[in-house]
């Protein structure tokens, strides 16, 4: 079998400021820490080369955070350097980064097209002024088309726009007005999440101190749906339950998470999960910085920011390979694949929890038989779903 390829993680842990609904580890006003975490993050990447032993396969990097298009574009630059100095990264590698409208510039975004960014993800999550102000976001709508625009300007051809749905007291005529806009736009990719009350968020005390509504989930579900179907109807393929593509514009480093292949997290609190281990970092930056500053040598996959690292039992994995496949709307899980990954068919390792999914209409063979997927129903109740696969 052809060795298989992985993709890069790089958490970037800083924001201006931290929204209403965030709960990721995130921290603001620590831009001074950036050219000395930058730095760690070039020998975490080096660590984890030494100990591969051989220079792994990428064909993905993702800058996530936080607010990646914080970091200025040279930075950028000598991480995707280092990237390539060590490790065996593809020509055609999707490289993907964060970015928050009005953390850009025109001249900005072309200086990451020139370090080798070739895809970027705006967190734009609403058109109304009003959704915006709930979450704490610190842009308006005509910032967002200005970033787009930019974005288009400096050479990007490959644009996703993230959107969160599903609001306390949003109507479903202005998640729609939100969409049609968006669109407008012509991105690649959306990817539309529906509000989640994370606890001891500044959001989550509002609705628990009566001063917002909670959220409406039968609302929330209408909202879904509806964009589902506008979405579909206009030429999108529904590949994930939170994700759409124009053909050929699905996110290839997300593909590789919810196939359950392997992947490398550099970076303060970055996950990974490489031969056969589950590992975490340190969380803050300040430690981690600390942890690099005269790093010791880890066995692969784990380096000196690595603070928890589990080896995941084949129940388990078999388990997470269920539940992030069946995430994949269409190609859901593959029944000869998951046998040839573990030796043992799908429905004699789930003999009861598959037939009775099916039973109750929240999953679906093919017409073959090769595939399992989610129904319409199953995918408005994901999170139910994958519980039965829990080992």
């Amino acid at each position: 079998m052809p060795a298989v390829a992985y993709s890069l993680y790089i958490h970037v842990p800083f924001c201006r400021r931290r929204c209403a609904y965030c709960d990721f580890n995130t921290y603001a006003r620590l831009e001074h820490l950036i050219p000395a975490y930058v730095e760690a993050l070039r020998k975490e990447l080096g660590c984890l080369a030494k100990a591969a032993g051989r220079p792994l396969a990428v064909h993905t990097v993702y800058f996530g955070g936080g607010t990646p298009s914080l970091l200025p574009a040279a930075a950028v630059g000598q991480v995707l350097d280092t990237i390539a100095q060590r490790f065996a990264l593809a020509a055609d590698a999707e490289i993907s980064l964060e970015a928050n409208p009005g953390t850009v510039s025109l001249a900005g975004l072309r200086a990451l097209r020139a370090a080798g960014v070739n895809r970027l993800s705006f967190g734009v999550q609403s058109a109304h002024p009003a959704d915006l102000r709930l979450l704490g976001r610190d842009h308006d709508y005509p910032t967002a088309i200005r970033s787009v625009a930019w974005a288009r300007q400096a050479g990007f051809r490959n644009l996703n726009l993230d959107l969160i749905f599903g609001l306390p007291g949003q109507p479903l005529s202005r998640w729609q007005r939100t969409v049609e806009l968006v669109l407008g736009l012509a991105p690649e990719h959306l990817s539309l999440y529906a509000l989640t009350l994370e606890h001891g968020t500044p959001l989550a005390h509002q609705v628990e101190g009566g001063l917002l509504p909670a959220p409406d989930d039968d609302l929330a579900a209408a909202m879904y749906t509806w964009a589902d179907e506008r979405l579909r109807a206009g030429g999108w393929a529904s590949y994930e339950i939170s994700n759409w593509a124009r053909p050929g514009y699905a996110c290839r480093h997300n593909l590789q998470y919810w196939r359950n292949l392997p992947y490398l997290g550099v970076g303060a609190g970055a996950h990974g999960y490489a031969a056969g281990q589950r590992t975490v970092n340190v969380l803050t930056p300040q430690a981690y910085i600390r942890r690099l500053q005269r790093p010791q040598a880890r066995p692969f996959p784990r380096t000196p920011a690595t603070v928890q690292a589990r080896r995941l039992t084949v129940e388990d994995e078999m388990a997470e390979t269920m539940m992030m496949g069946l995430r994949l709307t269409e190609e859901g899980v593959r029944a000869a694949a998951f046998a040839e990954r573990f030796g043992r068919p799908l429905e004699e390792v789930y003999p009861a929890a598959i037939p009775r999914l099916v039973e109750q209409g929240l999953l679906a063979w093919d017409e073959n038989r090769e595939r399992l997927r989610l129904t319409a129903r199953g995918r408005l109740l994901g999170n139910w779903v994958f519980r039965a696969f829990l080992p």
